[in-house]
């Protein structure tokens, strides 16, 4: 846990020292916009949030769907379970039951 806060510190300092030495003022257009005068370590960093953002998406709904299909195939080996258990007893009861004699009636051909 402490490795992990110092890796948040020490990206946190990296972030602060790019922002510091890359403040010079720059436009963005794109299509029809146009903003000026931002910080090019704003633009920088915007554009490596929004590139996460759009690598992270695709990941999250596969992750999604994978868990998803995970949950039903769990339902599907609960309900197969049960259904096992309940044949499983049903035999167990069909056996403990004494067999049916049957009666053997004698050849009469002879």
């Amino acid at each position: 846990m402490a490795l992990g806060y110092l890796f948040a510190v020490l990206l946190a300092a990296a972030v602060a020292v790019f922002a510091l030495q890359n403040s010079t003022q720059t436009s963005v257009r794109f299509l029809v916009w146009t903003l000026d005068g931002l910080p090019l370590a704003a633009v920088a960093l915007a554009s490596l949030g929004i590139g996460l953002v759009a690598a992270g998406l695709p990941l999250l709904l596969r992750s999604w769907r994978w868990s998803s299909r995970a949950r039903s195939a769990d339902a599907r080996v609960a309900v197969l379970e049960k259904a096992l258990a309940e044949r499983d007893q049903a035999q167990r009861q069909h056996a403990s039951e004494p067999p049916v004699s049957r009666r053997t009636t004698p050849d009469r051909s002879s």
